[in-house]
Parts: C-alpha cells; structure tokens; sequence
C-alpha cells in the first residue's frame, strides 16, 4: 500500500519535475518564513541522487543569480545550498523554490514564501491630476503591511485633511484655483510611510513649439519635425503649420492642420529650387499656443536638368610664372540650379589632361610656362551633372600675343611656330630633368617654393595584369608559401595605388589616415587606411596578417565593415613592411565619438530611443553575422563601431591579428592591456574569450549607446573591476532608460556564459523593440538626409536612399551632427552626391585662392572632442598579468 501511494505521488510530481524520476531526491526544502525589515534570512535546499549537481534557485518563476552560493557535502552524490538576503525589504517577499537539471529534466523542491513585516508599502500613490480651475477630483493612496491594519492620513497644501482611514482610502477635492501639493500617510504597528508628493495643475495655454528642423526632402516633399513645448498640462490634440513661399512677393500658402503625435508633417507640391519658410503652433483643451519662430529652407532643383548655357567671356593672364582664369557667373535661370563647381578642362597637343574644378569663377595656378599652347574650357556643374563647355582658348605665350603689320603676318606666324617649337623642346629638356615620379606617372616640378597640380598618366591601371604582379612581388623575401599568394589576389594592394591624406585619428595601434585609392576603372575612391605601428619582428607576424585578411575579404554583411584590402609599406633599410590596413571611408567615424557629440559637442542634439534602438539592433545582427563565421571580436565597444553614410552602424576592428592588428590591445612581453570594463568575468578570470564574452560586451555596449557615451562602472577603479563583479555588482540602469532594455542589457551579465542570451537572441528581442518604436504613420516615400543652414545654407542628398522601415525612421535623424563635417573645405565636394555627375581627379580640387585643399588643411579631427572626453576614456584600459 505504501510502494502504491509512493508511486501515485511520484507520478503527481513529475510532470513539474520535482523529485523521485531518475533517482532524484531532495532531502531538504525550504520553509515559510516571516522576518522583520532589515533581517537576514536564509533558506536551504538538499539534493540526492545527482553528481555535482547545478542547482538554481527562483523566486516567483525568475532565476537567481547568486554570486556568495555554497555547496556542501552531505554525502557521494548528496548535496545541499543556501540562499541568503542579509537586509530583507520589501522587494524580497515572495515565493522561493530551488531547481536541479537531471538528464534534461528539471526537478523542483518544494515552494516556501518570506514574508517581510515592516512599515507599511504603498500599492498605490497619488498621482499628479491636471483640470481646470474649480474642478473637483479625486486622489487614491493604498498601502498595506504585514502587519495590518494599515490606516492613511492625507495632506493637502500642508494642512491635515480629515482623519485617519482604513487603506485604500479616496480624498475628494471640491476643486483649485491655484497649483496645490499632496501626499499621503500609510501607517500600522511598525510605524509610518510616507507617499510621494503629488501636485494638482490648473490647465492653461500651451508654449511654442521648439527644435522645428527638416528632416528629410525628397524631390519637393519636405517632412519637418518638431518637438512639442510646455503641454500647459493638458495633451495637445492637433498642430497648425503655416508655410509660405518667399519671391518677388510672399505668398502663404493655405495651413495644414496636423494630428499629434507624433510630431511630424510632409510638405508636398511645394515648387523646385524655391525659398519657403514654415512655422508651427500646437493646440490643448485650453487653446492654441504661440508660433515657433519661422524655419527657411530651400528646395532642391528637380528633374535631369544640368545647367542650359555656358560660361561666357573666359580671359587669361599668362605669364612664365602664373595662370590667371577669369569667366562670367551664369545666371540663377542658366544653373537650372545650384551650383556646385566650375569644371575646367585643357588640352596640350590635341591630349585632354585630368579637368580641375574650382569653386569660384576664377582660377590661379603656378607654373605658367606649362600652359603655353594650351587650350581651357570651362563648364557650370550643379548635382545633376555639368552644363556645356564654353569656346576653347588657345593661350599664347606673350610674345606671341604682340600685333604685327598685315603685311608680316605669314614672317610672324612662321616665327610663332619657331619659337613655339624651340619652347617645347626646352619644356621636354627640363621635364626629363625636374620630372617627379608619382604613382601613376610623371607630375612637373615648379621651380618655385608652390606646389603645381599637373598629373599626366604614365600608362593605364589594371590590377589583374601589372600592379597584381607588382602586389605579388611585395611578397618576395617574406617567406609566405605559394598558396598564401593565390589567395591574395584580390587583397593585397600595390602601396602605389594609395594616396595617403590627414590623419583621422591615432592610437595605440599607430594611426588612422584619409586616403584615395585608384580602382581598376581608374577613379579614385575614397578609403580610410590604418597604418600600424612599426614594431613588427618577424616574417611570420605579417604573414598571420595576410592570412586573417584574405578570410576577412569574404564577409558582407551590412553591419560588418568591409575590408578593402592590405597594403605593405617598404620602409628604406628595413627588411620588412609595414601592413596597411584599407577599409571604407565611414564619413560620421566612430559611434562613440557620435555619442558624446550628441551631449558634449558644441552644437549637441536629441536622440530618440528609437534611433539608439536602432544602433543596439545595427551592432547585434552585426555581431550575429560574425558568430555564424566563428568569428570572435574580443573588443566589442562603441569606439570599434562605425557610423556609414546613411547612419547605419557597423562593427570593426574584429579580426586582424591581435598581436599586429588591434585597435585598443598592445602586447609587451607577459603583460595585456586591455579594456578590461568590457571585458565579461570569466575572460578576467581565466583569459579565455568566446562568443558568450562578447555578448558580455555587446551589453556593456548597449549601456554606452543609453549613457550617450559615458564610461562605464563611473567611480569604479580597473583594479577594483573583478572583485566588484564577483560580488554580484553590475552596471546600474542610465536614467531614462526603460525597463525593458535594461533587463536586455542585464541578460547579457550573467555570470553563467551559457545563460546569457545569443546574438540570434538578441536580434529578435531588439527588433521587436524597434518596430514597437516606430512611428504611428510611417513615411510611405524614402526620405533623403539633408543638411540645411537657414536661407543660404548649402544642402545635398545622402548616399542612398533608405528602404522602407528605415524612411519610417528617417524622421527620428536630424541634421546637427553633418553640419561639423559638411561645411569643412577639404570635403565640400567630394561627401555631395554629385561626385560622379561632375567627374575629374578628386585629389586636386582648388580652392579660391589656388592651393590644394590638401594644403588649405585637413578635414576636422576627433582629436578635439577626445580631449575634451579624455576624463571619461582615460580608465578604459588597465595592465593585468596573464
């Protein structure tokens, strides 16, 4: 009878998987408790049956994690664990069981509940109320213990209102003319609590509306956003948006009344390359507010149109010494719209050199003698392309340029070509003996201190043929085997094809550089190379190198930079080369500087949680992308995130040999630096790193993207980061960041590896919180990202447009951070999408006073806004033996 019931019990049990299946036991439970606020308590648990079992224990269907958990011996396979809160509040009460995994079943104790007695806990606090003067309303406070009872005393302005009551208990107000505070008092035999303090506002008119920007224009359809001022404590229902067309005279155009939220309207059927301004008013219960000051913009021009004529009256002054160009401005009606350059083609010996392009209509270069008998013309470009040319002139030399009696007309002309003829063998004389070998050919050398812009092409590119067997032959004296070599055909890059620019950035890898790289079709590509630092010491460091890059070559991925390919630079009197890493230009750097913009830079803007959603689901497909290949980054951190055109987020820095190629390690003998606040606890522990420890970063990622940039464990010294973390500590939720993200970013900091969530995992959970994000009435039309600057301001497309979720989101980007970079002089061309329309050698573009942009100065660098930063990124790193 015994063995039956025995049976019928198991039989009860196991579908919850508790005891008895398998030999399983728990000899030990644990019991109700009731404790005092402040107390310790301790449950036990005790399992027989199972070899060094890992034993968990919930509380109310959730997994502790408990970093002081024992286990003791009770016998060969019987063992037993406690649980233990040294300061029980509140938050502690609760049912509490403890699970053990048995041949992949899970087996349960018993369920015991801790029942903490203490001052009263609120349920239910009063809560802020907003209505219109002499309105009455009501307010609701709830508390209970144990012990009850639990009895509540309101306060209104200061001033006792009534007696105590039985909890929940329901104040009614007659009705306010003025703001009142309240609160409330929870009381029973452990003593009082005390409520939040409410306030009860008079409704009245809304504020301004503020930040009203343009955040995208596709052909004549510009979406505006704006951010809703002081609400006057009332929900606004609708917004008004004026618009009106400035001219020879203004026209306004009917208003548009908008439903809000959210705070967005597309103008449509506004006209092409006009001049409107737009202001918004918002309305509540009460009535409308203020318009928000007027917000000019421009259209862009539309349709295919390059510009209908060419420039006009083109004079020179030549000299032995200088070029001086002169051209009339066409007319707004001629551009069709606007202006981008004057391009500027010649032509010596019936050979068409590389076009020049100029921002002004006049142009100054050196070298004057160069131009003798060459013929200039000039040509308008705006976005879509360039207009006609003007008339050839053929430029003289001086002496030529004398009048001369018709009647020696034929003696001069016959002199003319003499001269012409002596002049161009001296120019061949002294070219052979000033030339100056460049990577595609040959550039004359002024004998003057200025620097000329002449390139004439030695031969034509083809990177299958001749520079692929120059590639090749870098290798020779590496000792890299033949199979090596075939597979890094398409990697490696001849260091004669690079054109290294100013420095982008610099660090313990050696440094970041803008470079231009010439293609197979012979344009030139826009590329950021990294030049590592020159303590390489052996053949086979360069060759690890080589072999992680020919893998690396393979990826794409969206969210995973590309790699470009590798060049070797040869160093005079050194035996090996120096590795160059060449990867695509991402023209917003870095998504930690971008964040610390965003709060610290001298123009700081908003980010929408959609957008850092966005930035969290960019990073984490790309990290799922990178753990399909078996890839481990190591160093996964916002720093080693790139922003792309489009702001599209991609990770770097993921594969390179670490101990030649790693954006923030360095090795030196026995000794790591490492950035050790990124870095997951068993990696500290034990120096071992696989994809759960990245995932580990990705958190410690995400907490960056809701800090805006700030560094992690703020207060917490290197040294104190593994003991901090053995104690249970992690990084506490940013403000403003909702529950769910930080229970994301939380997941990831288990201290069971496998208990953290996988990449795939978190792509899900993230974007399913990003659509939940998006905005009730997506754009049905791709919006372009702009950059507008009040009447004047320049403006431009982006580098594509956007798929259909990413137009829906397009609204949330403003235009701030592209101001700093756009306006620079070194980029005024070349970031436009007019590049391809306009043609020409990109790396001599001429500013109005003649020089090179690369001697007019470099682009912005972020070394400013690292300064400025230097206090939060200084602890990043710290020195631990391994």
């Amino acid at each position: 009878m015994k063995l039956l019931l025995w049976i019928v019990v198991l039989s009860l049990r196991s579908p919850a998987g508790s005891c008895g299946s398998a030999g399983v036991v728990f000899t030990k439970h644990p019991s109700n408790q009731t404790v005092s606020q402040g107390n310790e308590v301790r449950l036990g648990c005790a399992v027989e049956g199972v070899t060094e079992p890992e034993i968990t224990w919930m509380k109310d269907g959730e997994k502790l994690y408990s970093t002081d958990q024992v286990f003791l011996t009770l016998g060969e396979q019987h063992w037993e664990t406690s649980h233990s809160v040294k300061s029980v509040q509140q938050q502690d009460a609760g049912q509490y069981w403890c699970e053990v995994e048995f041949h992949g079943l899970t087996f349960s104790s018993e369920r015991a509940w801790i029942t903490v007695e203490g001052v009263p806990h609120f349920t239910q606090e009063p809560q802020d109320v907003a209505m219109f003067a002499g309105t009455p309303f009501n307010l609701t406070c709830a508390a209970v213990g144990p012990p009850e009872p639990v009895e509540v005393l309101w306060w209104l302005g200061g001033v006792q209102e009534g007696e105590p009551g039985p909890s929940p208990s329901i104040l009614h107000v007659p009705g306010v003319n003025s703001s009142i505070k309240f609160y409330c008092e929870a009381k029973n035999a452990r003593g009082v609590s005390v409520s939040r303090t409410g306030t009860a506002h008079i409704k009245v008119l809304p504020e301004a509306p503020v930040s009203l920007q343009i955040v995208g224009m596709v052909d004549n359809n510009v979406t505006l956003s704006w951010k809703p001022g002081f609400t006057g404590h009332s929900e606004l229902s609708t917004c008004i948006v004026q618009v009106s067309r400035r001219s020879a005279r203004r026209w306004d155009l009917p208003q548009r009344e908008v439903q809000v939220p959210p705070h967005l309207h597309t103008l449509t059927g506004l006209r092409s390359h006009a001049n409107y301004s737009t202001r918004v008013s918002c309305v509540n219960e009460v009535g409308a507010s203020p318009f928000s000051p007027w917000l000019h913009f421009h259209t862009p021009e539309a349709g295919k149109t390059v510009p209908s004529a060419a420039p006009r009256n083109l004079t020179f002054d030549l000299s032995e010494q200088h070029l001086s160009l002169k051209w009339a401005e066409l007319q707004v009606d001629e551009l069709q719209g606007r202006l981008l350059a004057y391009k500027v083609q010649w032509t010596v010996g019936g050979e068409a050199q590389e076009p020049l392009l100029f921002k002004e209509n006049s142009a100054h270069l050196s070298g004057g003698g160069r131009f003798f008998n060459a013929s200039f013309q000039v040509a308008a470009c705006t976005a879509v392309g360039c207009g006609p040319w003007s008339s050839p002139v053929l430029l003289l030399p001086p002496s030529a340029q004398v009048r001369v009696p018709r009647s020696h007309m034929w003696v001069g002309l016959l002199l003319g070509l003499l001269v012409a003829t002596i002049v161009g063998l001296l120019l061949a004389v002294v070219a052979q003996r000033r030339g100056k070998e460049m990577q595609f050919g040959s550039a004359f050398k002024s004998p003057g201190a200025e620097t000329s812009v002449s390139f004439t092409a030695a031969r034509s590119f083809s990177r299958n043929v001749t520079d692929l067997q120059e590639s090749t032959c870098e290798l020779d004296g590496l000792c890299i085997n033949d199979e090596l070599k075939n597979k890094l055909k398409d990697v490696l890059i001849s260091e004669r094809l690079l054109t290294l620019g100013h420095m982008l950035g610099k660090g313990e890898f050696g440094s970041v550089r803008e470079a231009f790289l010439k293609t197979e079709d012979s344009s030139v590509q826009k590329v950021a190379v990294k030049v590592l630092k020159s303590d390489i010491t052996s053949s086979g460091d360069i060759e690890q190198c080589l072999k992680e890059a020919a893998y690396m070559k393979d990826f794409h991925h969206p969210n995973v930079i590309q790699l470009i390919g590798v060049s070797l630079h040869r160093r005079p009197g050194q035996r090996l080369p120096i590795p160059m890493v060449v990867l695509p230009f991402m023209k917003h750097g870095d998504l930690h500087t971008f964040l610390l913009l965003s709060r610290l830079g001298d123009e700081p803007f908003d980010l929408s949680l959609h957008t850092l959603v966005r930035f969290m689901l960019d990073i984490s497909q790309g990290m799922e992308y990178l753990s399909s290949k078996n890839i481990i980054h190591r160093d996964l951190a916002a720093r080693n995130c790139m922003l792309n055109e489009d702001m599209t987020v991609c990770v770097a820095d993921f594969g390179l040999s670490k101990k030649i190629y790693s954006g923030d390690y360095y090795r030196q003998g026995s000794v790591s630096k490492l950035p050790v606040k990124w870095i997951a606890l068993e990696s500290l522990a034990d120096n071992v790193y696989t994809t759960q420890s990245d995932v580990w970063a990705f958190g410690v990622t995400m907490w960056e993207i809701m800090t805006r940039g700030q560094t992690p464990y703020p207060g917490v010294e290197n040294s104190e980061i593994y003991e901090f973390l053995i104690k249970g500590e992690r990084l506490k939720k940013p403000a403003d960041c909702r529950d769910d993200i930080y229970e994301i970013m939380h997941s990831c900091w288990s201290p069971v590896p496998k208990c953290r969530p996988s990449f795939q995992q978190l792509v899900g959970q993230l974007e399913a919180l990003w659509v939940s994000l998006l905005p009730a009435s997506p754009q049905k039309e791709p919006l372009f990202y702009v950059n507008l600057e009040g009447d004047d301001g320049e403006h431009g497309g982006g580098a594509r447009a956007p798929g259909p979720e990413e137009a829906a989101a397009a609204s949330n980007w403003g235009v701030p951070w592209q101001r700093q970079v756009e306006h620079e002089e070194k980029d005024w061309l070349i970031g436009s999408g007019a590049a391809f329309a306009i043609g020409g050698d990109y790396r001599y573009i001429i500013g109005p006073c003649g020089a090179s942009e690369e001697e007019a100065g470099g682009r912005w660098s972020t070394d400013t806004l690292q300064e400025e930063a230097r206090d939060e990124d200084d602890d990043d790193d710290v020195v631990i033996n391994v």
